[in-house]
């Protein structure tokens, strides 16, 4: 599956637009994560107890992402983005999103 940020395909044709596809995901810190980072956000700098968990977050939502394409017989997604939304207090929604495509 071939996924872009941009809005072509270098040397391929678009020929159909499938439309929106997505892949959604909520996560929480977990309560070990969570009072690590929090106990480290006092100094400041990278709190990497957080990283882990916003990044297995993303790659969730991208594999979600993929999935739905898939099961609308996409062959690419174009204009793939992220959007993060904190749901609740430590706990966030992820979603990735493009618009499926068929290829020539």
């Amino acid at each position: 599956m071939i996924v872009t940020t941009g809005f072509n395909i270098e040397g391929r044709e678009i020929a159909e637009y499938l439309g929106v596809t997505r892949g959604i995901v909520v996560r929480a810190t977990g309560i070990g994560r969570g009072i690590v980072g929090g106990l480290k956000s006092l100094a400041g700098g990278n709190i990497e107890e957080w990283t882990v968990v916003c990044e297995a977050a993303r790659m969730e939502a991208f594999n979600r992402l993929v999935q739905h394409a898939r099961e609308i017989g996409a062959d690419a997604i174009i204009g793939m983005r992220y959007d993060a939304t904190e749901f609740t207090q430590g706990s966030t929604e992820v979603l990735a999103y493009g618009t499926a495509v068929k290829l020539r």
